[in-house]
Formats: C-alpha cells, sequence, structure tokens
C-alpha cells in the first residue's frame, strides 16, 4: 500500500495524543501531543494545537501552542507558533508569527 495520508478535518476536535507514521494533515483543534518519529505533520489554516508537537518535518499555516520538535520545520505567512521551536532547519515566511524561543541546527 502507498503511503497513506491521515487528516483531522475542520471541525473535528481530540483530546489526546495523536501518533502517526507516515503525512498528517490537521485542520481542526487538538489538545494533546503529536507525535511521529519521522512522518510529516501539516497544520491547516483552520487548526488550533494545544499542546507539543515532534515529527520529522512540521508545517505551520495555522496556530500551535506548544514546542515544536523536528528536522524541518516551517512557518507560513498566517501561521501562529506559542511556544519553542528546536529543528535543524527553520523557515519562516513574513506574516508568521512566533512568541518562544528557537535552537536551530545540530
Amino acid at each position: 500500500m502507498a503511503s497513506a495520508t491521515n487528516v483531522l478535518a475542520s471541525g473535528i476536535e481530540i483530546n489526546g495524543s495523536i501518533r502517526f507514521s507516515n503525512d498528517m494533515i490537521v485542520d481542526g483543534k487538538v489538545e494533546g501531543e503529536i507525535l511521529s518519529d519521522k512522518g510529516r505533520v501539516t497544520i491547516g489554516e483552520n487548526a488550533h494545537v494545544k499542546g507539543d508537537v515532534t515529527a520529522g518535518e512540521v508545517k505551520v499555516f495555522g496556530k500551535v501552542e506548544g514546542k515544536i520538535t523536528s528536522e524541518r520545520c516551517e512557518l507560513k505567512a498566517k501561521s501562529r507558533l506559542e511556544g519553542d521551536i528546536k529543528t535543524k532547519n527553520l523557515s519562516m515566511e513574513e506574516g508568521a508569527s512566533l512568541s518562544g524561543k528557537t535552537e536551530i541546527g545540530g
């Protein structure tokens, strides 16, 4: 089976941890940890995540309140992050909001 993409659509709310291995798109509300060893997670424009996000690659279009730990992190133009980032590669578009400290490289 080809790699699956898991989708948490807008209007869905989850309280608790989410673990996945491939790709995940979150466009709803999550209160809890999002965790993947090497997978990619996209936090959509409608998403609101209250909890830490750990994945191989993280793209943020919406709002995250928590720490992001990844190999690669992208903060898109309308994204809001209230928390720290620990990543090897960070890109941040004009208009993105970051309130926290960053640890880049290593």
